[in-house]
């Protein structure tokens, strides 16, 4: 049964989309990331070397996306999950971006991708 490290509702504000009033002013996103780990290291050692650092990757997250101005919520998951996956405890992502209000009557929009350590060469490198 595999173990999880989940960062949940992650609200950040970024440039994203692809409308002109898109491009110039800032919006919010919800993320939520899901990774799959084997847990009993860190459990059996309780030491933060042998865990997934979701402190570390939270704010890696947050430098990318900050610091983005991505058209589509597509790539910025994306890149999102190579950030993930660049941890080598981490063996496959979940990762859902949403748009609060991007369209009219829903509360927001996004996409949700997995990727596994299987799919990093064809993953878009952080940073």
């Amino acid at each position: 049964m595999p173990d999880y490290v989940e960062i949940n509702d992650l609200l950040l504000r970024t440039i994203i989309g692809i409308n002109p009033e898109e491009r110039v002013n800032r919006q919010d996103v919800v993320i939520n990331i899901r990774m799959e780990t084997d847990n009993r290291p860190a459990a059996a050692s309780d030491q933060i070397e042998d865990a997934v650092n979701y402190r570390t990757i939270t704010k890696q997250v947050i430098e990318l996306v900050e610091g983005s101005s991505f058209f589509l919520v597509e790539r910025m998951a994306e890149r999102i999950a190579a950030i993930c996956l660049a941890d080598a405890r981490v063996t496959w992502v979940q990762v859902r971006v949403e748009k609060p209000g991007a369209v009219r009557f829903a509360r927001s929009v996004g996409v949700s991708i997995e990727r596994s350590r299987d799919d990093l060469s064809n993953l878009t490198p952080p940073g």
